[in-house]
């Protein structure tokens, strides 16, 4: 059994490598709807934009899009602070760092992700 990172959190490179991929899927389906919304209504209101939006096929689709965007971001972060901080930086202060830097990224897309949510659902 080989040696895992703490913070991988039982991930597998295979997953972090699936994840990518779906997650990027999934932001391409909502760019591509969007731009063909546009596409076909380029005299677009206000009150259009704020009705699609309310929709919940489109409120649905957004939040997929936000978690994907979140879990993109998130193997994107990890894997650079994991690459350039431990192994340029070296040594136990290297690794303090890291780990600081990514318990703020993991605030960070949580507080974006709950923001999301609050708009889309919220009242």
């Amino acid at each position: 059994m080989g040696v895992k990172p703490v913070t991988s959190l039982g991930r597998s490179g295979l997953s972090d490598w699936l994840i990518q991929r779906v997650s990027a899927v999934v932001i391409a389906v909502y760019v591509l709807v969007m731009v063909g919304y546009l596409a076909v209504h380029p005299d677009l209101s206000y009150l259009q934009w704020a009705a699609l939006h309310q929709q919940f096929w489109v409120r649905l689709l957004t939040l997929a899009t936000v978690l994907a965007i979140a879990a993109h971001a998130w193997i994107g972060v990890w894997a650079v602070l994991t690459d350039y901080v431990t192994v340029r930086l070296m040594g136990a202060k290297a690794t303090v760092l890291r780990i600081a830097l990514e318990l703020a990224t993991i605030a960070l897309i949580l507080a974006y992700v709950v923001w999301a949510i609050e708009i889309l659902w919220g009242a």
